[in-house]
Formats: structure tokens, C-alpha cells, sequence
């Protein structure tokens, strides 16, 4: 019997879950971040949802831990990295407020076509307004999916159900997948053009952040109509709000907001504004299901059984060898997908020196895992990053060799038109980038980095730091690296701040630059 406190309400079903399995169900609710530190001790299980705060601090005092559960899909709350470190497992409930959320989306666009809250204000206020409230029909319009992971597809069929035609962007999406969904693939550029609504199922990532912003929004054809149920931040909520008020968006209907909670927003005041405070899994049937679905990972957890939801792997069951390279392999793999602009059709895996040696099918597991959580709103484990990738066609491929050049371990990716190598450097064993796209550099990954491929001639590096200097952007760190063969040259750069796309345009533009690159970590 296992002693698992509960820190947040959870749905009464998944406690019984628990402790039908024998073990002691210890529900301790608003306990102060000081209060959990007692309270954890002696405990092998800690169940939360969004509003504890598992910290390293947290987990060394639970020194019997075993496994973390969120009853929900984001894992903001918790120090994943930390947990890994001391070998405990972390797991949430992945699927169970997809259809919640993707049928909030739907409620949302319908009464943002309708202008339902707007009508029932009025009438409660005494006022009918037949006339003003004019609205528009689903039929016959053009939908804008922006990202088709679950809830994005769930949200296209039924879509296509009121008769819309689908359109949509997701560059982890095979086209032979999106055919048989009855999706038309388009460049965002392109797909904003095309749509009369547009609906948002995207993580909130570095690359996702500001997606859809004031360059963007000055493009869409006049009249669009945006919801957003997904993350804050990834829609610029001042540039939306000025795009509604010059006619340029219709309106929009938001359920998240880059800061949370929200009770002040330039969008309040509009009337082609809908907004709700955060709904999109607050029904009871979710709430339900996340109970269920933690209460089941947490029981097969502490019986040492087979995980589905396990986002992390517990350290003990990774070599010493390999498991310093986990979070390496994973930037790798992120930064892969940044610079091949989406989901590559072969991928490569390559460890050279002693990680030849060891299992390193976990570390593969890592790439994967770094190149989903790139760019697909579901959630990516060392569990489902297999299934993500069959789901998508992606041929996986692994080398080895023992020996390697330059370093005592190396693990390069590539795919059919990047590669990078990354390994371990110096006594504290910290990541270093050592190769892009075949160019020698030594660059320690960063939150907002840039790749830029430019004729080797003199001036280059000059040309970059003007346009990021005139951006007010910093750069942090630098290297450059001119290639094996030809009269090119690369540079790698870590900048203080995201890139902004007017930035990488102007890069673009310039005379000697060959292509930019932005990479998020």
C-alpha cells in the first residue's frame, strides 16, 4: 500500500480508482506551498492539477516519491527536467479534454457567426435588437484550421458537418493525411487569404508564440472572423484588437489570453468580441475523465507496470552513459524541426563514440519527442512519440559508430535537408551545438537562436548584426562556420528575445544572405 496525496479536487471516481487498488488516498486541499513540503514527505504518489506548484524543492523533499500526476494535459506547474533527474515519473491525462475543448471551439464559432452573446445582453438589458445583431451562416464558408492535432481534427469534422469547406496549416501533417480528413494543406500566409473563419489548435512554443501577429493580420481577407480556444500568446491580442476596430477582422472569440486570469483587455470593449475565462476542458464529463485517467496511470505506476501517459522516464531505468544526453537529444530534435520548417519524411539518428555502446533507443525516443513538441498541439511523451510518428509516415533510421572524431560522444540528426550534431561539454556537462547543416560551430542551445547560411565574404557577419541591432534585438552568443566545400558560410546565433518576422524578411532580403532560420528551444 501506497501513500498518495491529493492536492486539488479531483473527480470523486478517480480517488476511488486509487484506493480500490489498496492504497491510502491522503486528500489535503489549499495546503501553502510550505505546507506541501511537509505534507509530501512519506508519500509515493502527489496528484495535482494546475494549481500546485511541483518544484525541485518539492520533489526532494517527496525523497520517496515515485510519481507525479496531473489530472489534465499541461504540465506548466511541474519541473518535468527535475523530476527525470531523481528518477521520478511524471504523467498527466492527455485525452481527456480533447472533445471538451474541440466542442467549445465549435460553440465559440457559432456565436461568434451568430453574435449570440451579444443578442442576449441586449435582450436581458431590456433591448430588441433584431436588426443589429445580423449574422452569417457556417455553410458554404471557408475554415482556416491552423494545426490538425486532435483537437484541430475533431474541430474539421465537425466543421464539416454544417457543410464548410477546410482548409488548413500544419506542417507536421503528411498531405496524404490531410486527404483523407477532407483538408486542403496552405501556407499560413496563403490560408488566412483563403478563410472566412479561422480557428487556432496550436501549442504555446517559442515558434508558436506571436504566430499570429500585426504582419499577419495586415494579409487576411477582409472580414475574417479568428477563435482562439487553444494557448494565449500565440494570437497578439493588441494587433487583433486594432485589426477588429479598422475593419480588417470581423471579430473574434477568444478563450484563452496571454495572461491569465484576464479581467482587462482592449478586445472587451468590441462588439464582434466573444470572450469566456478559460472553458474549453471545464465540463464535468472532462473533469471526469481526468480523474479516471490519473487515478489509472498513478495505480500502474507505483505497481511498476506499463505507463501510457508517462511524459517523462524515471532515471533509474536509464544508463549513466545515456542519461546525461537526454535533454540534448531532445533539443536536437526540436531545433531539427525549426530548421526543416516542419515534419521531415526521414529521419536519421546517428551516436558516435561510447554511446555506440549503450542502449540508445531512449535517446532516439528523446528526438522524436523534441521534434513533435516543435509544432503539434497534443501532447508528446517518450510513450506516444512512437505513434505520433507512424501517425505521420516519418522513417526512422539509427546509426552508430565508436568512435568519434572530435568528441568522446556524438549524436547527429538529419533529415533529408538539415543535420545537426550536439554533445556534452566541459566537467559540468553542458549541450553544445557542434555542427549545422554539415558547418563546424560550437554554440550552447539557447531559448531564441538563428541560423543564418551566407556567401563567405567579407562584411556578412556586419550585414546581421545591423539588421538585428536596428530590431533592438541582442545577440547573446555566436559562431560561424564556413562549409567543407563551396564559398558558404553559416552563422549560429543566440539572440535575448524571438526574431520578428519583418527582422527575418529584412535578413532575407539581403544581398549575400542564402536563407534564415529561426530555432526556438
Amino acid at each position: 500500500m501506497a501513500r498518495v496525496l491529493v492536492t486539488e479536487k479531483l473527480a470523486e471516481r478517480g480517488l476511488e480508482v486509487m484506493a480500490e487498488a489498496g492504497h491510502q488516498v491522503d486528500v489535503q486541499l489549499d495546503l501553502t506551498p510550505e505546507g506541501l513540503l511537509q505534507a509530501i514527505v512519506g508519500a509515493q504518489a502527489l496528484v495535482i492539477r494546475s494549481a500546485t506548484d511541483v518544484t525541485d524543492a518539492v520533489l526532494a523533499a517527496g525523497t520517496e516519491l515515485v510519481v507525479v500526476g496531473r489530472a489534465g494535459i499541461g504540465l506548466d506547474n511541474v519541473d518535468t527536467e527535475a523530476a527525470t533527474r531523481r528518477g521520478v515519473m511524471v504523467v498527466n491525462a492527455p485525452e481527456s479534454n480533447i472533445l471538451s475543448a474541440a466542442e467549445h471551439a465549435m460553440g465559440l464559432m457559432l456565436a461568434l457567426a451568430r453574435n449570440i452573446p451579444q443578442a442576449h445582453a441586449a435582450l436581458v438589458a431590456g433591448r430588441w435588437e433584431r436588426s443589429k445583431w445580423e449574422g452569417v451562416e457556417l455553410h458554404g464558408k471557408t475554415l482556416g484550421v491552423v494545426g490538425l492535432g486532435r483537437i484541430g481534427a475533431l474541430v474539421a469534422q465537425r466543421a464539416l458537418a454544417f457543410g464548410m469547406r477546410l482548409c488548413a496549416y500544419d506542417p507536421y501533417v503528411s498531405p496524404e493525411r490531410a486527404r483523407t480528413m477532407g483538408v486542403e494543406l496552405l501556407p499560413l500566409d496563403e490560408l488566412v487569404v483563403e478563410a472566412d473563419f479561422l480557428t487556432i489548435h496550436l501549442p504555446r512554443t517559442a515558434e508558436t508564440k506571436g504566430l499570429i501577429g500585426r504582419d499577419l493580420l495586415a494579409k487576411v481577407r477582409p472580414g475574417l472572423r479568428i477563435v482562439n480556444a487553444a494557448r494565449g500568446g500565440i494570437l497578439d491580442e493588441e494587433a487583433l484588437a486594432d485589426a477588429i476596430a479598422s475593419g480588417q477582422v470581423a471579430g473574434a472569440a477568444l478563450d484563452v489570453f496571454a495572461t491569465e486570469p484576464c479581467t482587462d483587455s482592449p478586445l472587451f470593449g468590441l462588439p464582434g468580441v466573444v470572450v469566456t475565462p478559460h472553458l474549453g476542458a471545464s465540463t464535468a464529463e472532462a473533469q471526469d475523465k481526468a480523474g479516471v485517467t490519473i487515478g489509472e496511470q498513478v495505480v500502474l505506476a507505483l505497481a511498476g507496470d506499463f505507463v501510457p501517459f508517462a511524459v517523462n522516464v524515471a532515471a533509474a531505468e536509464v544508463s549513466e552513459t545515456v542519461r546525461p544526453y537526454l535533454g540534448l537529444a531532445e533539443q536536437l530534435g526540436r531545433s531539427l524541426a525549426c530548421l526543416n520548417d516542419g515534419m521531415p519524411d526521414r529521419l536519421e539518428v546517428e551516436y558516435q563514440g561510447g554511446l555506440a555502446g549503450a542502449n540508445t533507443a531512449i535517446l532516439t525516443l528523446a528526438v522524436l519527442k523534441g521534434l513533435f513538441a516543435a509544432g503539434t498541439e497534443e501532447p508528446v511523451s517518450y510513450v506516444n512519440a512512437p505513434q505520433l510518428a507512424a501517425e505521420r509516415g516519418l522513417e526512422i533510421r539509427e546509426v552508430s559508430a565508436s568512435t568519434a572524431r572530435d568528441f568522446v560522444n556524438l549524436v547527429t540528426v538529419r533529415s533529408d535537408h538539415h543535420a545537426l550534431a550536439g554533445t556534452l561539454a566541459g566537467t559540468r556537462a553542458e549541450p553544445r551545438f557542434v555542427m549545422v547543416d554539415d558547418h563546424t560551430v560550437e554554440v550552447p542551445p539557447a531559448e531564441h537562436m538563428l541560423v543564418v547560411r551566407n556567401d563567405d565574404r567579407p562584411g556578412m557577419i556586419g550585414v546581421v548584426g545591423a539588421a538585428l541591432g536596428a530590431a533592438g534585438v541582442s545577440i547573446s552568443s555566436m559562431a560561424v562556420g564556413p562549409a567543407r566545400t563551396g564559398n558558404t558560410a553559416l552563422m549560429v546565433l543566440s539572440t535575448d528575445r524571438t526574431i520578428a518576422d519583418e527582422t527575418v524578411a529584412v535578413l532575407q532580403q539581403s544581398d549575400g544572405i542564402l536563407d534564415v532560420h529561426r530555432i526556438g528551444i
